[in-house]
């Protein structure tokens, strides 16, 4: 466990992971350290709680929210990929009467609005529901890149467009002094650092970024849409970043292969981490001239 890891959440400003892994989930033995579910963060900021993407990860997130009597939250939705998505029917506080929500999301493909969104992913013949089976407050709400906003006093979320296919969107949180930033999915070019990445995360506290990719399977797989760890580690050392977190995981990197990009990591960068499954982080770094040791 290093500085940066709680064992146990409460009022503060963490994120915990629900969901790790990218493009499909894994119910395989052999990833179970690590997680087999889609993404899924939860934020804490004081009293108040964010959640950023609703993969596969969600509906646990969601029961674990209800037992503990949360009964609003704002959903900041990345793009409407399935692995982002999936878990968005089945996210039980959606289903409850005394439960309120703001989804957020965009820019989604076809200029597509968020309710919109919703509607197109639960209907037939995918699901033998619709969004009117919702007893929970909702309210839709539509990003733009380069947005910002104030959800609750206190709580500055911020925006920045990715090199995915389709559009997505990356966040930055602002609390109390300090900062997360969610960079999941995005592409980068060799040789040329995303200047708009780099602007977004500076002086971050905890940076989670999209590492689908090992260096050797990136370059056959261009136009996926995603990144690798390296990449994810330079523009932290560049944008003088703390913690980088390794994100949405490949779908085929089992327990082992994640072992050694941990400890390939460790090697390159020692105040990082690979994201789990249940993994909890809280910003620790007293300033913004140096690493937090791990």
């Amino acid at each position: 466990m290093s500085d940066n890891e709680e064992a146990a959440p409460g009022d503060g400003f963490w994120v915990r992971f629900w969901g790790v892994r990218g493009s499909i989930p894994c119910a395989d033995a052999a990833m179970a350290r690590y997680g087999g579910n889609t993404a899924c963060l939860e934020v804490r900021c004081g009293t108040r709680t964010l959640v950023f993407d609703l993969g596969s990860g969600a509906p646990n997130l969601g029961r674990d929210l209800l037992g503990r009597g949360v009964a609003d939250v704002d959903v900041f939705i990345t793009h409407a990929h399935l692995d982002h998505v999936v878990g968005l029917p089945f996210f039980s506080p959606f289903y409850r009467g005394e439960f309120s929500a703001r989804l957020w999301a965009g820019p989604l493909s076809g200029s597509v609005s968020t309710r919109d969104m919703v509607q197109q992913l639960m209907r037939e013949p995918f699901l033998p529901i619709t969004p009117d089976i919702f007893r929970a407050a909702i309210d839709y709400r539509d990003l733009q890149p380069g947005s910002a906003v104030t959800p609750h006093p206190g709580i500055a979320v911020s925006t920045v467009a990715l090199n995915h296919p389709g559009g997505c969107l990356g966040y930055r949180v602002d609390y109390a002094g300090k900062s997360i930033c969610y960079i999941s999915d995005t592409e980068h070019v060799p040789g040329q650092p995303d200047s708009d990445i780099l602007s977004f995360i500076a002086g971050a506290d905890i940076v989670i970024y999209d590492a689908t990719f090992t260096d050797e399977e990136f370059m056959p797989c261009r136009g996926y849409g995603h990144s690798t760890w390296r990449e994810g580690a330079a523009l932290c050392d560049s944008a003088g970043a703390d913690l980088f977190v390794v994100f949405h995981h490949h779908t085929e990197h089992d327990d082992a292969t994640m072992d050694a990009i941990a400890d390939d990591l460790r090697r390159a960068r020692p105040n990082s981490v690979v994201a789990r499954e249940g993994l909890i982080l809280t910003p620790r770094r007293s300033d913004h001239d140096g690493h937090n040791p791990t």
